[in-house]
């Protein structure tokens, strides 16, 4: 079973719906260990609570740099046994210390069509350019902002009739399905190659 940590900011909706599916599977390939936060007010932090999963709240502040940061988090991750890790709504964008730990063992979440509308607002970004689609990538963490290799992607077509909000709950529930599909078959894949 591979050991899986979620990153997240706010409100871990993401976060949830990975904890909540994956318990629903037999033979489950993965197991969601933990949560890792970088925000003492972020509701992800009272899901994790509901759904018994361990959380651990480090902030960049509290720290003198980044890579001290990233070095907490990674002693936390290392002491759980810690092999992929799934950021869901995680703010913050990733520096070479984290990456060099954990170098392909990282995936995102992006609520746009990548390279279409990358970075923090993804959903808004494409609503205002009157986009006619938009969707949802999934793929590995690099040095940049959401340009890593795609792993798996979706299309959205945009009714021009949607506010802002109805684009963003009919995003969510592609990312609620897709998420924990690819998570799933990454932890398979990571099993055999270790068979």
């Amino acid at each position: 079973m591979v050991r899986v940590a979620i990153f997240a900011s706010g409100n871990g909706g993401n976060f949830e719906s990975l904890v909540r599916t994956s318990r629903e599977w037999k033979h489950s390939p993965c197991s969601i260990e933990l949560l890792i936060v970088d925000k003492k007010n972020a509701f992800a932090i009272k899901r994790a609570e509901n759904l018994g999963i361990p959380c651990y709240v480090v902030s960049l502040k509290e720290c003198e740099n980044k890579k001290e940061y990233e070095e907490k988090i990674i002693k936390i991750l290392k002491e759980n046994n810690i092999e992929l890790i799934a950021l869901a709504g995680y703010m913050k964008i990733i520096s070479e210390v984290l990456l060099d730990a954990y170098r392909d063992k990282i995936i995102n979440i992006h609520p746009a069509y990548l390279p279409n509308f990358p970075g923090k607002d993804g959903i808004g970004d494409a609503y205002r350019a009157g986009a006619k689609e938009t969707g949802v990538t999934i793929h590995y963490v690099d040095e940049g902002v959401d340009s890593g290799k795609i792993i798996y992607q979706e299309k959205l077509v945009i009714d021009k009739a949607w506010s802002l909000e109805e684009l963003e709950e009919e995003i969510h529930k592609i990312e609620h399905r897709i998420y924990p599909m690819v998570l799933k078959q990454l932890c398979e894949k990571i099993e055999e190659e270790r068979n």
